[in-house]
């Protein structure tokens, strides 16, 4: 009989950023939770290993370019099948670069979530054996037990022969949401996880041009969530989580009763972050049990103060009520974190500095936590990038380029440099250097802030000034890679 820790391994990777970005402080303390919940899918196969590699949240042996050492891995693991997760555009490359060194080594590569999904062809001519469509924590177990026989398999596109064949999905019931196991973060090799995503709510409703997450929304029951936050904390004293569906509001009354039992279990002992839109301030009961229960960051998507903008985006609201509503949420959600688009393609040429001056003026006023400032991304699966493409404005540039940091199309008004300098010039403005001395001078004048406001009121502004400290150094260093960069050389050759 072989011995449990002979049996095949199969290793899951969440590939490298191909530079630091936004994300990359956050990534460094959590996972994807989708790439998790596929692994404790594969390991509930009885003749299998699994591991995880978040090559963002990595601290493990490095090769010499200081990212993570797969030949070292493959030396004290050999891994005969490999799982790419590929769910962000500008981490491709990546993925492509781990394909080859794993087949070379003979391993079965297998790639899912979005990006692979809408461009199924060109990741399987990248030494992937099988590209996943539907939902993969359903789909592994028999990929594992029929790699020999993929054409049984629904949901998958593979080379059947000379030619790549897709087998349609099959329909995912509800239910089956509520039967899936708690997820293994126990599988993460190589990381230490502070804050634990979580979900329960996937697709979404809405039909945003620039978002290619489609398909009606479906969700588990709110108890099933619970008991998740509940074993993670029993067996792994998780205290922080984040909520990682699209729209927390999509099923409000699920919403309620999962906090409401949190609220009645835990009290506030635990910490939230969430996602949700705007016009939830609209639902005050929601908020009052979400301020019980913990909540304490709301990320939320309010992409432009610029109707045009939003009417494009398809956003389903103006601006009129957007201060109103963020000033609602403030009262309940301490912490808003305000996710910016700037530059969208609108089909009316908008003037690039009033532009400018409206973000500035909307992020001030409201005064938001902490903001996100990105360049609109032409994602593949996206209605963005299909309309820039039929309006041949898409620039011919590496998909690595594709995380909100580069112009990846030919803006209105402006040069490509010009539109880049904007994103940039909006967040150095926000995280400035006065954070660094408003710490001390916060410290010096603690006794009397507490006296009247109290420990919360303090801790709350103080650490938003180190946070804010922290995201300028950030600021200033993806500024440099950005200066520095081969972007634009590499975009002049291509318009040669």
């Amino acid at each position: 009989m072989i011995k449990k820790d002979e049996w095949p391994l199969i290793r899951f990777i969440e590939p490298a950023f191909p530079e630091v970005n936004v994300f990359s402080k956050v990534a460094q303390r959590t996972t994807s939770l989708g790439l998790i919940m596929v692994a404790t899918s594969a390991n509930k196969l009885w003749g299998w290993r699994v591991e995880v590699i978040n090559e963002n949240n990595y601290k493990g042996p490095r090769d010499e370019n200081g990212l993570p050492d797969h030949l070292v891995l493959q030396k004290e693991k050999p891994a005969t099948v490999v799982g790419f997760y590929c769910g962000l555009t500008s981490t491709m490359e990546r993925v492509w670069q781990l394909a080859e060194f794993y087949h070379q080594q003979g391993v079965f590569n297998i790639a899912g979530s979005w990006h692979a999904h809408y461009c199924s062809e060109e990741t399987l001519r990248h030494n992937i054996d099988v590209v996943v469509h539907g939902a993969g924590d359903e789909i592994i177990q028999k990929i594992l037990n029929s790699r020999d026989q993929l054409k049984n398999i629904p949901g998958i596109s593979f080379w059947d022969g000379e030619e790549i064949k897709r087998n349609e999905p099959e329909r995912l019931e509800v239910s089956i949401l509520n039967n899936l196991p708690y997820p293994d973060f126990g599988l993460l090799r190589y990381a230490k996880i502070k804050t634990y995503p979580i979900g329960r709510i996937r697709g979404c409703s809405m039909n945003c041009e620039f978002c290619s997450v489609r398909g009606k929304p479906y969700w588990a029951d709110a108890e099933h969530l619970f008991n998740t936050v509940k074993w993670l904390v029993e067996t792994r004293k998780a205290r922080h989580f984040f909520i990682v569906d699209d729209r927390l509001e999509q099923d409000p009354e699920g919403t309620k009763r999962f906090f409401q039992m949190i609220s009645d279990f835990y009290d506030s002992r635990l910490s939230f972050s969430v996602q949700i839109r705007l016009e939830t301030a609209k639902n005050i009961e929601l908020l009052k049990i979400m301020k019980n229960a913990g909540v304490r960051v709301a990320c939320i998507g309010y992409e432009s103060p610029i109707d045009e903008d939003l009417k494009v985006m398809r956003k389903g609201y103006n601006s009129a009520k957007m201060l109103e509503w963020t000033k609602i949420l403030k009262h309940y959600i301490p912490w808003i974190h305000g996710m910016f688009i700037i530059g969208y393609p609108a089909k009316n040429k908008i003037d690039p500095s009033k532009a400018f001056k409206s973000y500035k003026k909307f992020i001030r006023k409201s005064c938001i936590t902490t903001i996100q400032v990105l360049l609109p991304v032409p994602i593949p699966g996206s209605d963005l990038r299909k309309r820039l493409k039929r309006e041949k404005k898409l620039l011919d540039v590496s998909w690595r380029y594709y995380d909100g940091s580069y112009p990846c199309f030919k803006p209105d008004n402006l040069s490509p440099k010009e539109l880049q300098d904007m994103g940039l010039k909006l967040m150095r403005r926000f995280y400035n250097f006065w954070s660094f001395f408003r710490i001390p001078l916060k410290t010096i004048i603690f006794p009397f802030h507490y006296l009247l406001k109290g420990w919360s009121s303090w801790l709350h502004t103080w650490f938003k000034d180190i946070i804010k400290y922290g995201a300028h150094r950030l600021v200033i260093k993806w500024h440099k890679r950005q200066k520095n960069a081969s972007f634009f050389r590499d975009l002049n050759k291509s318009q040669e």
